[in-house]
């Protein structure tokens, strides 16, 4: 019976398994790197242990430093979360090693499939349909070029122990086969510490299904539907839903039955998920099975009712499976939303910075998964994803159109991000009409820019915020109005600009009501109340409109977030 587990991962993850293993009535214990000492899931957890500096190489990496973190708490079980050292055999071996429980499958199943070339080769031995390719010993360039022309072109030059994307190429003919192997080879080497590469022929649109299974130590084995994850970017995912449109009654059977398969394969046990295309002409390919939890996870729950992470504590504890395949019922829809620190108007590239203010969005059918803060600081050690966002709805549009309005009231100030790309893809026609594939956004979604967001709004509410805080401003001019119905200057730069935007307000005889107006222009002008103020949050009607304004200011700077966007103003004397 597992009493105390020790979590060897970090952020939303950490905190999602806590959380479970405290409805259980389990302790847990948290490890951290230096910039993790403040971190929301050292402080969910019954205790934390220090394991090293920032980068996840010297902490999250080192396995002799979570073996001796867990011995000196006395946990009996370690849950690896996703990443990190999820899929790595070495660690749940050196778990074993250490009687510790590994709360996921055993070390030869995460070997097995861990390398693509070796997975491929056993679920191929089964029936199970896969690409046509090649993964032989033979790793020399001219086997490859061989190979490739064999297979046909476009195909895809693949690391053998590869995941997430990384040492992943596209390659439309032999001309440029070479730098690609050498490319992923690199990218491989320093990812996975192997360069091995495996080929295979490419579809260039299809759907990417992915079904999850469970299994147990008595030899049971199920699935529990599937999930879509066509909507990526660079190979990684950004949006997911469950079950999937592309789905017949048959199809679906079909595929779950060679999930399973494939997971007999190695005698599979607790949570897994068995990838494949889909092509539009409905025939579907094998991909890999991933041997952990995904972070997609939370949609399969919503339209289950079953908790994955209660199954995998279970499970590992040495319990049956609770449900037999014909007992799991999939209701409804959900859909989940990645939010990163990254730029999607910069080619996705990560961000850092502060978390100024971090808000998480209620509802009907809403369910948030983050392991952030408000005053929390997004670094480079760590992977850019902050939070997930999940809708559940009876129909695929109620889940939608929940996901949509709860992105819309969801708070992340202080960096940039990818929120309103988000809700840019799930309001796209062709996302509305389940139109998937791997290419969506590369097709829908080129060039997108981030949309504007209602600058004379942010001004108007920034200044009533700094009025109502002093109602007699001392201006740049260096004295005090003594009239206090004279206009009153305030002067700022709306980034990322560098000019100066100046902005009266004049009290007015009504009471809480004010003339306001941009650079003293004639068609800025408005009549602006003041209904009241929190924290971070002010109410006002502009000529007539009321609105809810959320901002937060930093030093000089402002974040105001409008219904068209978030506003970044600085503060100029």
């Amino acid at each position: 019976m597992i009493n105390t587990v020790l979590i060897a991962n970090r952020g939303e993850i950490a905190c999602r398994i806590i959380r479970a293993c405290r409805r259980l009535g389990m302790r847990t214990v948290a490890i951290y790197s230096d910039a993790d000492a403040s971190a929301l899931h050292v402080q969910m957890a019954d205790e934390a242990v220090h394991v090293g500096p920032s980068p996840s190489s010297e902490s999250y990496l080192v396995m002799d430093a979570i073996i001796n973190a867990a011995r000196r708490t006395g946990a009996d079980a370690i849950h690896p979360g996703f990443g990190f050292l999820a899929e790595n055999s070495d660690f749940a071996q050196a778990c074993a090693d250490a009687d510790l429980v590994f709360i996921g499958p055993t070390p030869f199943a995460i070997a097995a499939m861990g390398n693509k070339r070796a997975a491929r080769e056993l679920v191929e031995r089964v029936g199970v349909p896969v690409l046509p390719g090649y993964g032989g010993v033979d790793q020399s360039q001219d086997t490859l070029r061989r190979e490739a022309e064999r297979i046909g072109w476009p195909l895809m030059v693949k690391a053998a122990a590869g995941g997430g994307g990384k040492g992943m190429r596209l390659v439309q003919s032999v001309a440029d086969l070479d730098d690609a192997c050498a490319a992923a080879r690199r990218e491989a080497q320093q990812a996975f510490g192997s360069d091995e590469l495996i080929l295979e022929r490419a579809l260039l649109a299809p759907r990417h299904i992915e079904f999850q299974i469970f299994g147990d130590q008595h030899g049971n084995l199920i699935h529990l539907g599937e999930r879509e994850c066509s909507i990526q970017r660079r190979h990684q995912k950004v949006i997911e839903e469950a079950p999937s449109m592309a789905l017949t009654p048959e199809l679906r059977a079909s595929m779950g039955a060679a999930a399973v398969t494939a997971g007999r394969t190695v005698n599979y046990s607790n949570a897994g998920t068995v990838e494949f295309l889909l092509d539009s002409d409905g025939t579907f390919y094998f991909l890999e099975i991933n041997s952990r939890l995904q972070v997609e996870h939370p949609v399969t729950e919503c339209v289950t009712g079953l908790d994955l992470v209660e199954w995998q504590l279970l499970i590992a504890g040495g319990q049956a499976l609770p449900l037999c395949q014909e007992q799991v019922q999939v209701h409804g829809y959900a859909i989940e939303a990645r939010l990163y620190a990254e730029n999607p108007a910069n080619d996705f590239l990560p961000v850092t910075g502060e978390i100024v203010l971090w808000r998480e969005p209620q509802g009907e059918g809403i369910r948030v998964e983050s392991g952030i803060q408000s005053g929390d600081q997004v670094s480079i050690f760590y992977d850019p994803m902050l939070a997930k966002v999940i809708a559940y709805g009876p129909d695929r549009a109620t889940a939608n159109r929940r996901l949509v309005r709860a992105l819309e009231s969801t708070t992340l100030l202080g960096l940039t991000n990818n929120i309103s790309f988000l809700r840019a893809v799930l309001k796209h026609p062709a996302y509305e009409a389940g139109e998937l594939n791997t290419a969506f956004l590369a097709e829908h979604f080129p060039h997108w820019a981030e949309p504007g967001g209602d600058v004379p709004l942010a001004l108007f509410a920034v200044t009533l915020a700094q009025w109502q805080h002093h109602p007699q401003v001392e201006t740049n001019r260096g004295y005090w109005r003594n009239n206090p119905n004279r206009p009153q200057l305030y002067r700022y730069i709306v980034l990322p600009g560098d000019q100066p935007v100046e902005v009266y307000l004049t009290p007015t005889h009504k009471m809480a009501t004010y003339e306001m107006s941009i650079d003293r222009e004639i068609e800025s002008k408005a009549v602006v109340e003041f209904h009241g103020q929190t924290a971070h949050a002010m109410t006002v009607t502009v000529d007539g409109h009321r609105q809810r304004v959320t901002f937060v200011r930093s030093e000089h700077t402002w974040w105001v977030q409008t219904r068209g966007g978030v506003v970044q103003l600085k503060e100029v004397d």
